[in-house]
């Protein structure tokens, strides 16, 4: 089974220095077909540079990035027509409505105008967006958590075969957090490839079926959550490869008084 076959995603060897700080060390990571992966890790710990670069956002200093077989730096076009992206501090173009942003960003993507029309009119009822839409609300007037689902949808339109989502559930609340879920186990199911990024461990336990740990640059384990948690949970296993600073018993106690 050669790599385009079994692997939808793979970061090779990814490189990123900053002012004499290695942000990224050689990250390599896996993302098998019909998988929905997590990546988890302190703050600071590569995540989103990791992402930025493998997504084509952000230039490595060394390495690359794979989608379906195609480089994402050496042939972008094609490579970023199989991304839905979800990136850190997501800018959106802030004096549209949901509708008008989907729609220009559809017409970015060369789609069809009949396409972007459904398939926006289908986002933002799925996403629950249709009503603010109803009442033309502006992005700009959108809360975090309506933002992180328009770029969820921005993501989407297109149809893409991979999807790399960093903290797609950061500020929204939980009947919304179900319907992501659900967005993304559907688009699995139908053949496709998550990538999430995230801080909260029992989330990643509940929606992924894969899981990597990466701190200081370095992915430190990956696999399937069994393999990874081992029997334990993923909570212990992140602490054991990251370490844990220890709590002195002194520390605030003038919060007692």
């Amino acid at each position: 089974m050669t790599m385009t076959d079994s692997v939808a995603f793979r970061l090779d060897g990814l490189t990123k220095d900053f002012s004499g700080t290695r942000a990224a060390d050689a990250v390599r990571l896996d993302v098998p077909r019909g998988s929905l992966t997590g990546l988890v890790g302190p703050n600071g710990a590569g995540k989103t540079t990791s992402l930025a670069m493998a997504v084509g956002l952000l230039r490595p200093d060394s390495g690359t990035a794979f989608v379906h077989g195609v480089d994402v730096w050496s042939d972008p076009t094609r490579a970023k027509a199989m991304l839905g992206v979800l990136p850190d501090g997501l800018a959106l173009p802030e004096r549209l409505t949901g509708a008008e942003l989907l729609t220009y960003w559809g017409v970015l993507r060369g789609m069809e105008p009949s396409t972007v029309r459904d398939r926006t009119a289908e986002l933002l009822r799925i996403l629950e967006l249709d009503e603010a839409e109803e009442r033309g609300v502006l992005v700009i007037e959108y809360s975090t958590g309506m933002r992180k689902k328009i770029g969820l949808a921005t993501a989407l339109l297109h149809a893409p075969k991979v999807l790399v989502l960093d903290e797609p559930f950061e500020a929204v609340d939980p009947v919304s957090a179900r319907v992501l879920r659900r967005i993304l186990l559907r688009f699995v199911n139908d053949g496709g490839s998550v990538v999430i990024s995230s801080h909260v461990m029992s989330l990643v336990e509940n929606v992924c079926d894969r899981v990597a740990i990466i701190a200081d640059g370095q992915v430190r384990e990956s696999g399937t959550l069994a393999e990874v948690r081992d029997g334990s949970t993923l909570e212990d296993v992140f602490v054991a490869l990251v370490g844990e600073r220890p709590a002195e018993d002194e520390e605030l106690a003038w919060l007692a008084t």
